[in-house]
């Protein structure tokens, strides 16, 4: 992976927040494309809970500064960065007060999600693509975790799609086991729609499930990993049907040869 730029972006990553599959392996897989000579970017949110200080997170002023615009509103970004101990790798952090402040991540003391979770998805997915534009970093791979990071694929073929920096930028997408059972907003389909994206690319947002945001990840990626042991039969079909290049589950002491070499012979090819 010597010299490949590849970007990062994921709901969750360790030592940000506690260790999940998500976190660990948007961790990992980084770390073994560093150490191969490879060029990386982490993003993810800067959710309340994650400790500035401790983790020395301070403001990019010359990056921070624009507003996006989510469903008519125009809402400030900020651009925090970090770099891991001893890994020398810097993780970019998307914030905005008002989607980010609150002390939890995506769920209440109750555990029922945030109603405004699917505008945190959209504001997050736009927030990197402009600060990688702003960066003027055009990654080989874009890489992504999580389905709070999933809108992504779908934002970056649709909405940037003329955006000349990714013109040659592959967009692989890890799926995951199940993150939640409820829906989000009944209202998303009609944000992101504010956004003159095409209706029938995302029909099946209607109904804002887990299932159903995934599948519109998959559906614009141009390759997929599994990444947990049992994802829902659903998913597993939707791969099945999807066309693209799939590699299976692999554990975070196997994956890198794996990844490695998917990377290599399947997405970049």
């Amino acid at each position: 992976m010597k010299d490949k730029r590849i970007l990062y972006v994921s709901s969750e990553v360790v030592p940000y927040l506690p260790e999940t599959e998500i976190s660990s392996m948007s961790f990992e897989a980084p770390r073994m494309v560093n150490k191969q000579g490879g060029q990386i970017r982490i993003f993810m949110p800067r959710y309340g809970n994650i400790n500035e200080r401790r983790h020395q997170l301070h403001e990019v002023i010359r990056l921070s500064g624009i507003n996006l615009v989510i469903n008519d509103l125009d809402m400030p970004l900020i651009i925090k960065v970090a770099s891991i101990p001893k890994e020398r790798i810097q993780v970019y952090f998307i914030d905005n007060e008002e989607y980010f402040k609150r002390k939890a991540t995506l769920t209440d003391e109750e555990g029922n999600l945030f109603p405004d979770n699917d505008e945190r998805a959209i504001f997050f997915a736009k927030g990197v693509i402009e600060t990688v534009k702003k960066l003027n970093w055009a990654p080989d791979i874009i890489h992504v975790h999580g389905w709070l990071a999933s809108l992504l694929p779908l934002y970056l073929k649709a909405y940037y799609k003329d955006e000349p920096l990714f013109s040659s930028s592959k967009i692989v997408t890890s799926v995951y086991n199940q993150s939640f059972d409820d829906t989000l907003n009944k209202d998303m389909v009609k944000k992101i729609q504010f956004d003159n994206i095409d209706q029938d690319a995302i029909k099946g947002l209607s109904d804002p499930s887990y299932n159903n945001i995934m599948k519109v990840a998959i559906d614009y990626s141009d390759a997929l990993i599994i990444g947990s042991e049992d994802i829902p039969k659903e998913l597993q079909d939707h791969l099945k049907n999807c066309k693209k290049p799939v590699l299976d589950y692999y554990d975070l002491d196997s994956f890198a040869e794996a990844y490695t070499e998917f990377y290599n012979s399947q997405v970049l090819s």
